[in-house]
Protein backbone atom coordinates (compact mmCIF):
# COMPACT_ATOMS: atom_id res chain seq x y z
CA UNK A 1 0.00 0.00 0.00
CA UNK A 2 1.06 3.63 -0.36
CA UNK A 3 0.55 4.45 3.30
CA UNK A 4 4.00 4.55 5.03
CA UNK A 5 4.76 4.35 8.74
CA UNK A 6 5.79 7.99 8.67
CA UNK A 7 2.95 10.39 7.93
CA UNK A 8 5.39 12.67 6.10
CA UNK A 9 6.72 10.02 3.72
CA UNK A 10 5.08 8.61 0.59
CA UNK A 11 6.04 5.53 -1.39
CA UNK A 12 5.11 7.10 -4.72
CA UNK A 13 4.05 4.89 -7.62
CA UNK A 14 5.69 5.87 -10.92
CA UNK A 15 5.73 4.49 -14.49
CA UNK A 16 9.05 4.18 -16.31
CA UNK A 17 8.72 6.14 -19.60
CA UNK A 18 11.72 4.32 -21.12
CA UNK A 19 10.03 0.93 -20.83
CA UNK A 20 6.34 1.83 -21.16
CA UNK A 21 4.86 0.98 -24.57
CA UNK A 22 1.69 3.03 -24.02
CA UNK A 23 -0.64 0.05 -24.32
CA UNK A 24 -3.19 1.63 -21.90
CA UNK A 25 -3.52 -1.58 -19.86
CA UNK A 26 -2.72 0.16 -16.59
CA UNK A 27 -5.24 2.98 -17.06
CA UNK A 28 -7.99 0.53 -18.04
CA UNK A 29 -7.19 -1.73 -15.09
CA UNK A 30 -6.95 0.89 -12.35
CA UNK A 31 -10.20 0.70 -10.34
CA UNK A 32 -9.95 4.24 -8.91
CA UNK A 33 -8.84 6.27 -11.98
CA UNK A 34 -5.41 7.00 -10.52
CA UNK A 35 -3.65 6.73 -13.89
CA UNK A 36 -3.80 9.22 -16.73
CA UNK A 37 -1.80 10.00 -19.86
CA UNK A 38 -1.06 12.45 -22.63
CA UNK A 39 0.63 11.93 -26.00
CA UNK A 40 3.98 11.46 -24.21
CA UNK A 41 3.61 9.50 -20.97
CA UNK A 42 1.37 7.42 -18.73
CA UNK A 43 1.53 8.66 -15.13
CA UNK A 44 0.10 7.98 -11.67
CA UNK A 45 -1.72 10.60 -9.59
CA UNK A 46 -0.01 10.56 -6.19
CA UNK A 47 -3.05 11.97 -4.38
CA UNK A 48 -5.37 9.27 -5.77
CA UNK A 49 -3.28 6.07 -5.87
CA UNK A 50 -3.88 3.77 -2.90
CA UNK A 51 -1.29 1.15 -3.84
CA UNK A 52 -3.87 -1.57 -4.50
CA UNK A 53 -1.51 -3.18 -7.08
CA UNK A 54 -4.34 -3.98 -9.54
CA UNK A 55 -2.36 -2.41 -12.39
CA UNK A 56 0.92 -4.26 -11.78
CA UNK A 57 0.29 -7.89 -12.88
CA UNK A 58 -1.39 -7.04 -16.25
CA UNK A 59 1.42 -4.70 -17.42
CA UNK A 60 3.25 -6.53 -20.23
CA UNK A 61 6.58 -4.74 -19.76
CA UNK A 62 6.94 -4.14 -16.01
CA UNK A 63 7.13 -0.37 -16.59
CA UNK A 64 4.32 0.09 -14.06
CA UNK A 65 6.30 -1.47 -11.20
CA UNK A 66 8.42 1.50 -10.09
CA UNK A 67 8.43 3.35 -6.79
CA UNK A 68 10.22 6.25 -5.11
CA UNK A 69 10.28 7.28 -1.46
CA UNK A 70 9.53 10.99 -1.26
CA UNK A 71 8.35 13.49 1.28
CA UNK A 72 4.64 14.03 0.73
CA UNK A 73 5.24 17.72 0.22
CA UNK A 74 7.73 16.86 -2.57
CA UNK A 75 5.63 14.25 -4.39
CA UNK A 76 6.08 14.35 -8.16
CA UNK A 77 3.12 16.06 -9.78
CA UNK A 78 1.25 14.79 -12.82
CA UNK A 79 2.67 17.61 -14.93
CA UNK A 80 6.23 16.73 -13.87
CA UNK A 81 5.73 13.07 -14.75
CA UNK A 82 4.20 13.90 -18.14
CA UNK A 83 7.40 15.75 -19.06
CA UNK A 84 9.80 12.93 -18.16
CA UNK A 85 11.94 10.99 -20.62
CA UNK A 86 13.53 8.94 -17.81
CA UNK A 87 12.64 8.20 -14.20
CA UNK A 88 14.33 10.36 -11.57
CA UNK A 89 16.88 8.70 -9.30
CA UNK A 90 15.85 7.85 -5.75
CA UNK A 91 16.71 10.89 -3.64
CA UNK A 92 17.95 10.86 -0.05
CA UNK A 93 16.59 12.74 2.93
CA UNK A 94 16.81 12.30 6.70
CA UNK A 95 13.06 11.78 6.84
CA UNK A 96 13.37 8.56 4.84
CA UNK A 97 14.76 6.20 7.46
CA UNK A 98 15.71 2.78 6.04
CA UNK A 99 13.38 0.99 8.43
CA UNK A 100 10.40 3.19 7.73
CA UNK A 101 9.30 1.58 4.48
CA UNK A 102 10.17 -1.61 2.61
CA UNK A 103 11.78 -0.24 -0.55
CA UNK A 104 11.77 -3.59 -2.32
CA UNK A 105 9.48 -3.31 -5.31
CA UNK A 106 9.17 -7.08 -5.53
CA UNK A 107 8.20 -7.45 -1.88
CA UNK A 108 5.27 -5.11 -2.29
CA UNK A 109 4.08 -5.98 -5.74
CA UNK A 110 4.35 -9.66 -6.57
CA UNK A 111 1.37 -10.89 -8.61
CA UNK A 112 1.03 -13.83 -6.20
CA UNK A 113 0.28 -11.44 -3.36
CA UNK A 114 -2.38 -9.73 -5.45
CA UNK A 115 -4.08 -13.05 -6.21
CA UNK A 116 -3.77 -14.86 -2.89
CA UNK A 117 -4.95 -11.91 -0.82
CA UNK A 118 -7.03 -9.78 -3.19
CA UNK A 119 -8.44 -6.45 -2.14
CA UNK A 120 -11.83 -5.43 -3.54
CA UNK A 121 -10.00 -3.25 -6.04
CA UNK A 122 -7.82 -6.07 -7.37
CA UNK A 123 -10.91 -8.23 -7.70
CA UNK A 124 -12.25 -5.84 -10.33
CA UNK A 125 -9.69 -7.19 -12.83
CA UNK A 126 -11.82 -8.97 -15.44
CA UNK A 127 -9.35 -11.51 -16.75
CA UNK A 128 -6.52 -13.70 -15.49
CA UNK A 129 -3.29 -12.13 -14.27
CA UNK A 130 -1.52 -15.49 -14.24
CA UNK A 131 -0.71 -17.82 -17.17
CA UNK A 132 -2.07 -21.35 -17.62
CA UNK A 133 -0.26 -23.75 -15.31
CA UNK A 134 1.27 -25.68 -18.22
CA UNK A 135 2.36 -22.67 -20.30
CA UNK A 136 6.00 -22.49 -21.32
CA UNK A 137 8.09 -19.89 -19.51
CA UNK A 138 8.25 -16.71 -21.61
CA UNK A 139 11.19 -14.42 -22.19
CA UNK A 140 10.27 -10.75 -21.74
CA UNK A 141 12.00 -7.38 -22.22
CA UNK A 142 15.09 -8.76 -23.93
CA UNK A 143 15.39 -5.58 -26.00
CA UNK A 144 14.41 -2.06 -24.87
CA UNK A 145 14.00 1.39 -26.42
CA UNK A 146 17.66 2.32 -25.97
CA UNK A 147 18.91 -0.90 -27.52
CA UNK A 148 16.32 -2.30 -29.95
CA UNK A 149 17.02 -5.28 -32.18
CA UNK A 150 17.05 -4.97 -35.98
CA UNK A 151 14.71 -7.23 -37.91
CA UNK A 152 14.48 -7.59 -41.68
CA UNK A 153 11.19 -7.62 -43.56
CA UNK A 154 10.95 -10.90 -45.49
CA UNK A 155 7.25 -10.72 -46.32
CA UNK A 156 4.44 -8.18 -46.49
CA UNK A 157 1.14 -8.87 -48.20
CA UNK A 158 -2.42 -7.66 -47.91
CA UNK A 159 -4.90 -10.04 -46.28
CA UNK A 160 -8.17 -8.28 -47.08
CA UNK A 161 -9.88 -7.81 -50.42
CA UNK A 162 -8.52 -4.86 -52.42
CA UNK A 163 -12.05 -3.53 -52.81
CA UNK A 164 -12.53 -3.03 -49.06
CA UNK A 165 -11.48 -0.01 -47.02
CA UNK A 166 -10.02 -2.31 -44.37
CA UNK A 167 -6.37 -2.70 -45.34
CA UNK A 168 -4.90 -5.47 -43.18
CA UNK A 169 -1.39 -6.83 -43.79
CA UNK A 170 0.50 -9.97 -42.83
CA UNK A 171 4.09 -8.91 -42.17
CA UNK A 172 6.98 -11.29 -41.53
CA UNK A 173 10.11 -10.08 -39.70
CA UNK A 174 13.32 -12.11 -39.58
CA UNK A 175 15.90 -11.67 -36.80
CA UNK A 176 18.72 -13.59 -38.48
CA UNK A 177 21.18 -14.86 -35.88
CA UNK A 178 19.96 -12.55 -33.09
CA UNK A 179 18.03 -14.46 -30.39
CA UNK A 180 14.37 -13.44 -30.21
CA UNK A 181 12.40 -16.26 -28.53
CA UNK A 182 8.63 -15.83 -28.41
CA UNK A 183 5.53 -17.76 -27.37
CA UNK A 184 2.01 -17.70 -28.78
CA UNK A 185 0.10 -14.82 -27.16
CA UNK A 186 3.13 -12.57 -26.68
CA UNK A 187 3.63 -9.24 -28.43
CA UNK A 188 6.47 -7.05 -29.65
CA UNK A 189 7.02 -3.31 -29.88
CA UNK A 190 7.83 -1.54 -33.15
CA UNK A 191 9.73 1.76 -33.07
CA UNK A 192 8.62 3.79 -36.09
CA UNK A 193 11.20 6.24 -37.45
CA UNK A 194 10.83 9.98 -37.11
CA UNK A 195 9.48 12.23 -34.39
CA UNK A 196 6.20 13.75 -33.25
CA UNK A 197 5.31 17.42 -33.64
CA UNK A 198 7.08 18.30 -30.37
CA UNK A 199 10.34 16.78 -31.60
CA UNK A 200 10.22 13.64 -29.47
CA UNK A 201 11.04 10.31 -31.06
CA UNK A 202 7.91 8.23 -31.70
CA UNK A 203 7.22 5.80 -28.90
CA UNK A 204 6.80 2.09 -29.59
CA UNK A 205 3.54 0.56 -30.79
CA UNK A 206 2.58 -2.89 -29.59
CA UNK A 207 1.54 -5.73 -31.93
CA UNK A 208 0.52 -9.28 -31.08
CA UNK A 209 2.55 -12.03 -32.69
CA UNK A 210 0.61 -14.03 -35.28
CA UNK A 211 3.08 -16.91 -35.67
CA UNK A 212 3.86 -19.91 -33.44
CA UNK A 213 6.96 -20.21 -31.30
CA UNK A 214 8.97 -22.06 -33.97
CA UNK A 215 8.51 -19.25 -36.48
CA UNK A 216 6.23 -18.23 -39.32
CA UNK A 217 8.45 -20.52 -41.35
CA UNK A 218 9.14 -23.54 -39.13
CA UNK A 219 12.58 -23.57 -37.50
CA UNK A 220 13.38 -20.06 -38.73
CA UNK A 221 14.06 -17.13 -36.43
CA UNK A 222 11.13 -15.02 -37.57
CA UNK A 223 7.73 -13.74 -36.43
CA UNK A 224 4.64 -12.50 -38.22
CA UNK A 225 2.29 -9.63 -37.36
CA UNK A 226 -1.28 -8.77 -38.37
CA UNK A 227 -1.45 -5.01 -38.92
CA UNK A 228 -4.37 -2.84 -39.96
CA UNK A 229 -3.60 0.44 -41.69
CA UNK A 230 -5.15 3.18 -39.53
CA UNK A 231 -6.81 5.90 -41.61
CA UNK A 232 -9.47 7.11 -39.14
CA UNK A 233 -9.45 8.15 -35.51
CA UNK A 234 -11.98 6.92 -32.96
CA UNK A 235 -14.36 9.73 -33.92
CA UNK A 236 -14.26 8.77 -37.60
CA UNK A 237 -12.06 11.69 -38.66
CA UNK A 238 -9.28 11.24 -41.19
CA UNK A 239 -5.88 10.49 -39.70
CA UNK A 240 -2.71 8.59 -40.55
CA UNK A 241 -1.61 5.98 -38.01
CA UNK A 242 2.10 6.57 -37.53
CA UNK A 243 3.23 2.98 -37.03
CA UNK A 244 0.52 1.08 -38.88
CA UNK A 245 1.11 3.00 -42.12
CA UNK A 246 4.87 2.64 -41.69
CA UNK A 247 4.52 -1.13 -41.33
CA UNK A 248 1.99 -1.61 -44.11
CA UNK A 249 4.27 0.27 -46.53
CA UNK A 250 7.42 -1.74 -45.74
CA UNK A 251 9.17 -3.61 -48.54
CA UNK A 252 11.17 -6.82 -48.47
CA UNK A 253 14.66 -6.10 -47.20
CA UNK A 254 13.68 -3.09 -45.07
CA UNK A 255 15.06 -2.97 -41.53
CA UNK A 256 12.78 -2.47 -38.53
CA UNK A 257 13.63 -1.57 -34.90
CA UNK A 258 11.94 -4.03 -32.52
CA UNK A 259 11.72 -4.18 -28.73
CA UNK A 260 10.36 -6.84 -26.42
CA UNK A 261 9.05 -9.46 -26.43
CA UNK A 262 6.24 -8.66 -23.99
CA UNK A 263 3.60 -10.65 -22.17
CA UNK A 264 3.76 -13.31 -19.47
CA UNK A 265 0.10 -14.29 -18.93
CA UNK A 266 -1.79 -14.35 -22.27
CA UNK A 267 -0.14 -17.67 -23.11
CA UNK A 268 -1.50 -20.97 -24.36
CA UNK A 269 -1.44 -24.14 -22.24
CA UNK A 270 1.02 -26.84 -23.25
CA UNK A 271 -0.75 -29.95 -21.95
CA UNK A 272 -2.28 -31.79 -24.93
CA UNK A 273 -5.76 -32.32 -23.48
CA UNK A 274 -6.42 -28.60 -22.99
CA UNK A 275 -9.28 -26.98 -24.95
CA UNK A 276 -9.03 -23.48 -26.45
CA UNK A 277 -12.13 -21.29 -26.67
CA UNK A 278 -10.98 -18.37 -28.83
CA UNK A 279 -13.04 -15.22 -29.46
CA UNK A 280 -11.69 -12.41 -31.63
CA UNK A 281 -12.41 -9.64 -34.11
CA UNK A 282 -10.24 -8.19 -36.88
CA UNK A 283 -6.53 -8.05 -36.05
CA UNK A 284 -7.36 -9.62 -32.69
CA UNK A 285 -7.01 -12.83 -34.68
CA UNK A 286 -3.20 -12.60 -34.45
CA UNK A 287 -2.69 -14.57 -31.20
CA UNK A 288 -5.46 -16.99 -32.18
CA UNK A 289 -3.67 -17.70 -35.46
CA UNK A 290 -0.44 -18.32 -33.55
CA UNK A 291 -2.10 -20.76 -31.14
CA UNK A 292 -4.03 -22.55 -33.88
CA UNK A 293 -0.94 -22.96 -36.07
CA UNK A 294 1.11 -24.31 -33.17
CA UNK A 295 -1.62 -26.87 -32.45
CA UNK A 296 -1.88 -27.74 -36.15
CA UNK A 297 1.85 -28.43 -36.39
CA UNK A 298 1.72 -30.65 -33.32
CA UNK A 299 -1.54 -32.33 -34.18
CA UNK A 300 0.00 -35.78 -34.60
CA UNK A 301 2.07 -35.40 -31.44
CA UNK A 302 -0.62 -35.80 -28.80
CA UNK A 303 -2.50 -32.48 -28.93
CA UNK A 304 -6.06 -33.81 -28.64
CA UNK A 305 -7.81 -30.82 -27.05
CA UNK A 306 -10.69 -29.10 -28.85
CA UNK A 307 -10.40 -25.74 -30.63
CA UNK A 308 -13.56 -23.61 -30.79
CA UNK A 309 -13.19 -20.26 -32.57
CA UNK A 310 -15.60 -17.32 -32.84
CA UNK A 311 -14.26 -14.74 -35.28
CA UNK A 312 -15.97 -11.47 -36.23
CA UNK A 313 -15.54 -8.82 -38.91
CA UNK A 314 -17.74 -6.36 -40.78
CA UNK A 315 -17.83 -8.47 -43.96
CA UNK A 316 -16.29 -11.66 -45.31
CA UNK A 317 -13.95 -9.57 -47.47
CA UNK A 318 -12.61 -7.78 -44.38
CA UNK A 319 -11.88 -10.95 -42.42
CA UNK A 320 -8.12 -11.62 -42.12
CA UNK A 321 -6.99 -15.14 -43.00
CA UNK A 322 -10.46 -16.00 -44.37
CA UNK A 323 -9.25 -18.48 -46.99
CA UNK A 324 -6.88 -20.48 -44.77
CA UNK A 325 -9.47 -20.50 -41.99
CA UNK A 326 -12.26 -22.06 -43.99
CA UNK A 327 -9.87 -24.65 -45.40
CA UNK A 328 -8.78 -26.00 -42.00
CA UNK A 329 -10.22 -29.46 -41.25
CA UNK A 330 -13.50 -29.33 -39.33
CA UNK A 331 -12.33 -32.09 -37.00
CA UNK A 332 -9.33 -29.92 -36.06
CA UNK A 333 -11.01 -26.55 -35.39
CA UNK A 334 -14.67 -25.61 -35.04
CA UNK A 335 -14.82 -22.18 -36.71
CA UNK A 336 -17.80 -19.82 -36.34
CA UNK A 337 -17.76 -16.57 -38.32
CA UNK A 338 -19.88 -13.51 -37.57
CA UNK A 339 -20.30 -10.56 -39.96
CA UNK A 340 -21.90 -7.31 -38.83
CA UNK A 341 -22.15 -5.44 -42.17
CA UNK A 342 -23.14 -8.02 -44.79
CA UNK A 343 -25.50 -6.29 -47.29
CA UNK A 344 -29.09 -7.49 -46.90
CA UNK A 345 -28.32 -9.45 -43.72
CA UNK A 346 -28.96 -8.56 -40.06
CA UNK A 347 -25.98 -7.51 -37.97
CA UNK A 348 -24.34 -10.51 -36.32
CA UNK A 349 -21.57 -10.32 -33.74
CA UNK A 350 -19.36 -12.91 -32.07
CA UNK A 351 -21.58 -12.94 -28.97
CA UNK A 352 -24.56 -13.83 -31.18
CA UNK A 353 -22.63 -16.76 -32.62
CA UNK A 354 -21.66 -17.84 -29.10
CA UNK A 355 -25.30 -17.92 -28.01
CA UNK A 356 -26.21 -19.95 -31.10
CA UNK A 357 -23.62 -22.50 -30.02
CA UNK A 358 -24.55 -22.26 -26.34
CA UNK A 359 -24.60 -26.02 -25.71
CA UNK A 360 -21.06 -26.46 -27.03
CA UNK A 361 -19.75 -23.37 -25.21
CA UNK A 362 -21.35 -24.59 -21.98
CA UNK A 363 -19.74 -28.01 -22.38
CA UNK A 364 -16.35 -26.33 -22.54
CA UNK A 365 -17.14 -24.04 -19.59
CA UNK A 366 -17.84 -27.13 -17.50
CA UNK A 367 -14.45 -28.63 -18.37
CA UNK A 368 -11.52 -27.64 -16.15
CA UNK A 369 -9.21 -28.12 -19.14
CA UNK A 370 -10.79 -25.20 -21.05
CA UNK A 371 -8.85 -21.95 -21.55
CA UNK A 372 -10.60 -18.86 -22.91
CA UNK A 373 -8.92 -16.14 -25.00
CA UNK A 374 -10.57 -12.88 -26.06
CA UNK A 375 -8.78 -10.41 -28.33
CA UNK A 376 -10.03 -7.46 -30.38
CA UNK A 377 -11.55 -4.03 -29.97
CA UNK A 378 -12.38 -2.94 -26.42
CA UNK A 379 -16.07 -2.66 -27.31
CA UNK A 380 -16.41 -6.43 -27.67
CA UNK A 381 -15.35 -7.24 -24.11
CA UNK A 382 -18.65 -6.50 -22.36
CA UNK A 383 -20.67 -8.37 -24.96
CA UNK A 384 -18.46 -11.46 -24.80
CA UNK A 385 -18.46 -11.60 -21.00
CA UNK A 386 -22.23 -11.15 -20.96
CA UNK A 387 -22.61 -13.98 -23.49
CA UNK A 388 -20.42 -16.27 -21.36
CA UNK A 389 -22.52 -15.37 -18.32
CA UNK A 390 -25.79 -16.06 -20.16
CA UNK A 391 -24.58 -19.40 -21.50
CA UNK A 392 -23.22 -20.47 -18.12
CA UNK A 393 -26.37 -19.64 -16.19
CA UNK A 394 -28.62 -21.19 -18.84
CA UNK A 395 -26.78 -24.46 -18.30
CA UNK A 396 -26.81 -24.50 -14.51
CA UNK A 397 -23.44 -22.87 -13.82
CA UNK A 398 -22.94 -20.07 -11.29
CA UNK A 399 -21.15 -17.48 -13.43
CA UNK A 400 -19.72 -15.39 -10.61
CA UNK A 401 -18.12 -18.45 -9.01
CA UNK A 402 -16.92 -19.77 -12.36
CA UNK A 403 -15.56 -16.37 -13.37
CA UNK A 404 -13.42 -16.15 -10.23
CA UNK A 405 -12.18 -19.71 -10.80
CA UNK A 406 -11.25 -18.98 -14.41
CA UNK A 407 -9.31 -15.88 -13.41
CA UNK A 408 -7.56 -17.54 -10.49
CA UNK A 409 -6.49 -20.56 -12.55
CA UNK A 410 -5.23 -18.58 -15.53
CA UNK A 411 -8.07 -19.76 -17.79
CA UNK A 412 -9.69 -16.46 -18.90
CA UNK A 413 -7.47 -14.09 -20.83
CA UNK A 414 -8.65 -10.72 -22.19
CA UNK A 415 -6.57 -8.58 -24.52
CA UNK A 416 -8.69 -5.75 -25.89
CA UNK A 417 -7.63 -2.34 -27.14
Amino acid sequence: MNAPESADVLRQHLIDPEICIRCNTCEETCPIDAITHDSNNYVVKADVCNGCMACVPPCPTGAIDNWRLVLKADAYSVDEQLGWDVLPEQGTTAALAPAAVDTSSAAASTPDNAIDDPSPEVDTVRGSTVPPWSAAKPYVNLYAHKAPVKATVVGNYRLTDEATESDIHHIVLDFGTIPFPVLEGQSIGILPPGASADGRAHHARQYSIASPRDGERPRYNNVSLTVKRVTQDHAGGATVGVCSNYLCDLKKGDAVDVIGPFGSTFLMPNHPDSHLLMICTGTGSAPMRAMTEYRRRRRLKGATGKLLLFFGARTKEELPYFGPLVNLPKDFIDTNLAFSRTPGQPKRYVQDAMRERAADVAQLLKDANTYIYVCGLKGMEDGVLQALKDVAERHGLNWETLWQTLKREGRLHLETY
